[in-house]
């Protein structure tokens, strides 16, 4: 799920609507460039229930702005269609009724077309709604909002693309061109590196935009650890697969074992067995697995298991954060076109900070998705995005190859069910020291 954004200041104050409607217009055509790849019945079929056909993204982001922005400050607005009220809302009751999402992948009609016209009908709108419009620091937000909002989307689009691909015995690729070459060298070496614990902060800090549940910023106290140089490796987690990590329960939460022996884990989702060798599923077809690079589409279960088979643990959110937030927010994410995890440069000598934070694969934490203390929803139905996900769920950090630039940062909560694969999901090791 998408959580609900809350700014830390007045987005777009004394700037006029210009940087707002320039930002507007990158993030919606960035969304329509991601689909161009896909054929009519591409954009229209569902995998799984917990993925969504790419027409629909289309058709909900487009939602979002005509529910929340036109709507309600518009007065000569008209619906494009009456039905996409009902049709394209995700889960927000305070709104009205919505389609089971299960079921979006029976929706032939609209027409991919028509989903299109109604994002061109509804860009034309805002851009009209704003031409005169004095600042208003409310709606800045909640365009803010939908700007964020659409580039998670964004995610979601290659991702669920990625697993509707998979299933289709023709290994078809996303896009032709194909990206980075496979590297089959070894990965930098693992380093650990120290923190000595006690209080520290965490969470946004502002000024600037943040979701309400990188809030509010408070105390927490940390015993000594150390934190690994870089994600875990496809290679290290092969030799965990070669010493029966998924034969040996002891290495498991019961949950998880439980999941292994119900769905016959034996591999990442998306690594397929070709003779003795395994071959990974991307968005550039069937590849090689990359030995030094980050392996991923983990879930929380696998991650657990491959550190005690390691002999370390998951960090916490915090430890993780404390080492980010003294790193710009730079790597591979999706603006780099690699569209899958890299291998992680050789490290300067005397690195003092871990590698990867960033980019590459979501990092699995050891911590519940549970709100900080003082935490407050949204008002309105835009509060509908965070508190009532705060149960049965684990927190992420560092965003992924998929990843908009732009829209993570350190204290960015990502979160999904412990037993979920299909997301650019790896790990890092956390020791005590």
């Amino acid at each position: 799920p998408d959580p609900a954004p809350r700014s830390g200041d007045d987005p777009g104050e004394d700037r006029g609507w210009e940087p707002l409607l320039d930002r507007l217009g990158a993030v919606r055509a960035r969304t329509r460039e991601l689909c161009a790849p896909l054929s009519a019945e591409d954009a229209a079929i569902q995998s799984m229930t917990e993925a969504s056909p790419a027409k629909w993204h289309l058709a909900h982001t487009t939602w979002f702005f005509e529910t929340f922005v036109l709507a309600p400050n518009d007065p000569e607005h008209r619906p494009f269609d009456p039905h996409f009220e009902h049709l394209f809302n995700s889960y927000y009751h305070t709104v009205g009724s919505m389609f089971p999402r299960p079921r979006r992948g029976l929706l032939s009609r609209p027409s991919l077309e028509r989903v299109l016209a109604y994002r061109e009908h509804v860009d034309r709108a805002l851009a009209r709604l704003l031409a005169d419009r004095p600042m208003d620091a409310r709606l800045a937000h909640v365009l803010e909002v939908g700007l964020h909002h659409e580039q998670q989307h964004q995610e979601l689009i290659l991702t669920d693309v990625l697993h509707l691909f998979s299933c289709n015995p023709t290994a078809p690729a996303y896009r032709g061109e194909g990206g980075p070459p496979v590297e089959q060298g070894a990965p930098a070496p693992l380093a650990w590196h120290a923190h000595p614990g006690g209080l520290v902060e965490i969470g946004h800090p502002g000024p600037g935009f943040a979701y309400d549940n990188e809030g509010p910023r408070h105390r927490v106290y940390l015993a000594p650890f150390a934190l690994a140089s870089r994600p875990v490796t496809c290679g290290e987690y092969l030799e965990f697969m070669a010493d029966g990590g998924y034969e040996r329960f002891e290495l498991w939460l019961a949950e998880g074992w439980d999941r292994v022996r119900a769905e016959g884990w034996r591999a990442p989702l998306h690594w397929r067995r070709r003779g003795r060798d395994f071959v990974q599923f991307t968005l550039d077809g069937e590849l090689p697995v990359e030995p030094a690079a980050p392996v991923c589409h983990l879930s929380y279960h696998e991650a657990h298991a491959f550190a005690a088979w390691a002999g370390a643990r998951l960090p916490s959110e915090a430890e993780w954060e404390v080492f980010a937030a003294q790193q710009p927010v730079a790597g591979n994410l999706a603006g780099s076109g690699a569209l899958r995890p890299r291998p992680a440069p050789a490290p300067d000598a005397g690195a003092s900070a871990p590698a990867q934070m960033f980019g590459d694969v979501w990092e699995w934490t050891a911590s519940p998705y549970t709100p900080y203390p003082g935490y407050a929803a949204e008002d309105g139905a835009l509060g509908e995005y965070n508190g009532k996900f705060m149960c049965n769920q684990m927190v992420l950090r560092g965003g992924s190859c998929a990843t908009p630039e732009g829209h993570v940062r350190a204290t960015y909560r990502n979160f999904f069910h412990p037993h979920e694969r299909w997301q650019f999901a790896g790990l890092r090791l956390a020791r005590w020291t």
